[in-house]
């Protein structure tokens, strides 16, 4: 799965929260000053040359709709990350939240609690 831009990612969770967009649709998500249509619609375009939407004719004009899950991006996007800078140890990924006090002793118990509950 391709990496994308942070405008591409929050792109992407319009169509993940709202279902089916038209690029005009898309333009109304956002306040002024709000980006050109041919600006969206580039990105749009991008998105789906990438693999992320695909689209359904209506007259002249597309409705674009994800054809990726939210949850699918979010699992590809977490390997990349522990593989890229945790040496593919999710280990060495939940320890360093640890040392950076990013997560607390009892978040990390009930994570404990919750993995032991998965394999019951």
């Amino acid at each position: 799965m391709k990496m994308l831009t942070a405008k591409e990612e929050e792109i992407m969770g319009y169509f993940w929260e709202k279902g089916p967009l038209f690029v005009k649709q898309l333009l109304d998500f956002y306040d002024e000053p709000r980006l050109h249509f041919n600006t969206l619609s580039t990105i749009v375009r991008g998105l789906e040359e990438k693999g992320f939407l695909s689209h359904e004719v209506f007259g002249n004009t597309y409705q674009y709709y994800a054809v990726v899950s939210c949850d699918d991006f979010k699992k590809k996007t977490l390997k990349g990350v522990i593989s890229k800078y945790f040496n593919n140890s999710y280990l060495g990924a939940v320890s360093s939240l640890v040392k950076e006090e990013e997560i607390s002793l009892d978040e990390l118990k009930q994570l404990i609690r919750d993995v032991e509950k998965a394999h019951e």
